[in-house]
């Protein structure tokens, strides 16, 4: 059995009380390794080697250095990539395909990024009258607690740790403790690549030990992606202590199927924006929106192109969902199916787990793609992120109509459409209240264009060279080189 320990100041480190918890393989339910438990001790080891850090080496670099550093990062997670494609299946269960030509190339792509943005940081110096100079500088916060879901581990901790670190700020890395094993891998990563101990330091752990970051007094920001319930928690916490926070609570995006767009294409975009991952994302689309003209032909072509998902064990290529992260995600996403039929929605294929698994994979957290129709505003199902392979449709008459379903919702973090009439594109977009839009596509991001968060999904921005100042404090400048003397008391 594995032992994951934390990785503090460059060493691997068990926890000082000697706590553990276990982890497991949600596709067979079998235990795959032993995880240190973080305490308030670990944490605050933690948080001084990320100060201390950041007071050395790490602030002598100048930002072309940093970024040097990063981009070997990047050329490390690449030639690491099948360890750690392999590792995140077990860990969290997703299909190892995607973990191979998805999540590494995209992180290894991201980290490239940040390394060149590292120098890119531009502050706008005012219009100055002769004898005196203001400016704007943007600086480091110092360190950064970093809290992050066990969706997709290595893109959440990539997001985080690299736009850190190009600002010039350390880290201290609390990852969700069903998915310790692939952060566990990065961290070792970094110091392959020469980035100094103690700059990215990772704590593992549940909910108490990401309090105890949260709360630390020398942790100047906190970055926060996962419920709605505890970046609340998080948010309100901070609030307390003046505490900066970036939070990304989740989604519940909407997915709108008009009259004239290509069918083919938006089905099975539609599931994809749906489907893919579990529906474990906080982009997932799983409002569907269909024009009332087309609306028995687009049902029927989502329900077959869910029962065709493939569903089963992960480390098979031909796989596109492998099982949900834990039992108590399945229960959670279970009940929501019952609370879908009880309000009302008409159950229109899946639910419960797939009767045609592997034998090796019986004792997993498997849930086959549920689709409902006849899903309305006032259901829970609408209006809750349910993070499982569960979508429900209605039906709309006017683009006005699928514009005020579409808002109708507490979050704002994406929206979908698909649509061949190009001011429609255009018009639509601009009516959206979400950060982040796709037309005719699913979800497929870059780390060049930023990404909003609005509404109930959180606060600040992801994503540019824009949300490095997510990472930075702003510090005017005046200096006076006139000699004059300014005239309250002056003689």
């Amino acid at each position: 059995m594995e032992q994951i320990n934390h990785l503090i100041n460059g060493i691997e480190t068990p926890s000082q009380a000697g706590a553990t918890f276990l982890n497991e393989n949600p596709a067979t339910g079998e235990t795959i390794g032993a995880v240190a438990l973080g305490g308030a001790a670990d944490v605050d080891t933690a948080v001084n080697s990320a100060q201390t850090a950041f007071y050395g080496e790490w602030s002598r670099l100048t930002p072309a250095q940093r970024g040097k550093l990063m981009y070997r990062v990047a050329e490390l997670l690449e030639a690491h990539g099948e360890e750690i494609a392999q590792a995140e299946t077990i860990d969290a269960g997703k299909p190892l395909a995607n973990n191979r030509v998805i999540d590494v190339p995209f992180c290894a792509d991201f980290w490239r990024f940040y390394a060149g943005a590292a120098d890119k940081l531009r502050t706008p110096v005012a219009a100055n009258e002769p004898g005196t100079f203001r400016y704007t500088v943007r600086e480091p916060y110092g360190v950064v607690g970093a809290i992050a879901p066990w969706n997709f581990p290595l893109v959440m901790a990539t997001i985080k740790i690299s736009m850190a670190l190009a600002a010039g700020n350390t880290v201290v890395m609390k990852m969700a403790e069903q998915t310790p094993m692939t952060t566990a891998i990065l961290g070792k990563i970094l110091l392959e690549a020469g980035i100094p101990p103690g700059v990215v330091n990772v704590v593992q752990g549940d909910g108490q030990t990401g309090a105890a970051l949260v709360s630390h007094p020398k942790v100047a920001k906190i970055c926060f992606t996962g419920s709605s319930s505890v970046g609340r928690s998080i948010g309100e916490t901070c609030a307390r202590l003046s505490k900066p926070t970036l939070l990304e609570m989740g989604g519940k995006s909407a997915n709108i199927v008009f009259a004239d767009a290509n069918l083919d294409q938006a089905i099975n975009g539609v599931m994809q924006a749906g489907l893919s991952n579990n529906g474990q994302f906080c982009l997932a689309a799983s409002r569907i929106l269909v024009e009332e003209s087309i609306a028995e032909k687009v049902i029927e072509g989502l329900v077959a192109k869910a029962r065709s998902v493939r569903v089963g064990d992960p480390r098979n290529p031909a796989t596109h969902c492998g099982p949900l992260v834990s039992l108590k995600q399945w229960e959670r996403v279970n009940s929501y199916i019952q609370i879908g039929q009880h309000e009302g929605a008409e159950l229109l294929t899946g639910g419960g787990k797939p009767t045609d698994l592997p034998d090796e994979c019986r004792n997993g957290y498997f849930m086959s793609p549920t689709v409902f129709r006849n899903m309305t505003p006032e259901m829970r199902i609408w209006r809750e992120e349910i993070f499982g392979p569960v979508v429900g449709v209605t039906t709309f008459k006017t683009e006005a109509e699928a514009i005020k379903l579409a808002n109708d919702c507490d979050y704002g973090l994406g929206a979908f459409f698909w649509t061949e009439d190009l001011s429609r594109a255009h018009r639509v977009s601009n009516a959206m209240d979400a950060g982040l839009v796709f037309v005719n596509m699913p979800q497929y991001m870059v780390p060049q264009v930023p990404v909003g968060i609005r509404k109930m999904s959180g606060t600040g921005q992801n994503f540019g060279i824009e949300a490095l100042e997510n990472y930075t404090k702003v510090k005017g400048v005046y200096i006076n080189y006139s000699g004059q003397i300014y005239p309250w008391l002056a003689d």
